[in-house]
């Protein structure tokens, strides 16, 4: 369980990112969250990550007031974590299955862990037969299908993808969102923001929109309503 209560950031000159934002996600739960540029969607993420800290009210994980870890206990907080960026954000000099090996590396699993894990992950993301393929040597669908294998190598508890169809074709983008339902229903948490209307309404689960730093709408089986 994630909560997020009463949530406000402010910044120099006392502009709202975030204005008294209150919303639970619940395990297993996958939420849109939706809303013009510059309305607080990636100043929630960075505040679930603990990138960010609130001017006021607290995020909390399994009861625990995430803002309040000592450094060590953060750090375990977000392994727990896997995170798709729109940039996909891959080692160029390292092959798809190096990518994925390295964030299991950072995780201190090891070899038998990483040799038997990473062929499974990329199984799990149809792309077992582009192993050793360096990313220059992939499309833009297939390096973010990459950087998804490597936000679940670890197995966390959330995936956070961030506009991660932002630079894909319709093609691709349908095939990411087919992925993440896929993790999804394997039982992981799923938080996507995006701009996409047909993304948002493909996915036909609950829908947050966001708009000058606060909660607008909260649709359990919400679309696209910007």
């Amino acid at each position: 369980m994630i909560y997020f209560d009463q949530v406000s950031k402010l910044y120099n000159g006392g502009q709202a990112a975030l204005d008294k934002v209150t919303l639970s996600i619940a395990p297993k739960e996958f939420i849109s969250i939706v809303g013009h540029s510059g309305a607080g969607k990636t100043t929630l993420l960075k505040m679930l990550l603990a990138e960010e800290t609130p001017s006021q009210g607290g995020v909390f994980f399994e009861s625990t007031d995430i803002h309040g870890l000592t450094k060590l206990d953060l750090n375990n907080f977000r392994r727990r974590i896997g995170t798709v960026f729109q940039d996909f954000r891959l080692l160029p000099n390292k092959t798809a299955y190096e990518n994925i090996a390295f964030a299991m590396e950072a995780s201190g699993r090891t070899d038998e862990e990483i040799h038997s894990d990473v062929p499974h992950v990329l199984e799990l993301v149809d792309l077992g037969d582009k192993m050793w393929h360096f990313p220059r040597e992939l499309s833009g669908g297939e390096r973010q299908r990459v950087a998804i294998a490597r936000a679940i190598v670890n197995q966390p508890d959330i995936v956070i993808a961030d506009e991660p169809t932002g630079n894909l074709d319709p093609i691709n983008t349908y095939e990411i969102v087919q992925i993440l339902k896929k993790i999804n229903d394997l039982g992981t948490m799923v938080v996507l923001t995006t701009h996409n209307k047909g993304v948002v309404d493909s996915v036909g689960g609950r829908v947050i929109t966001m708009d000058n730093g606060r909660i607008i709408r909260d649709d359990k089986k919400g679309k696209y309503a910007l």
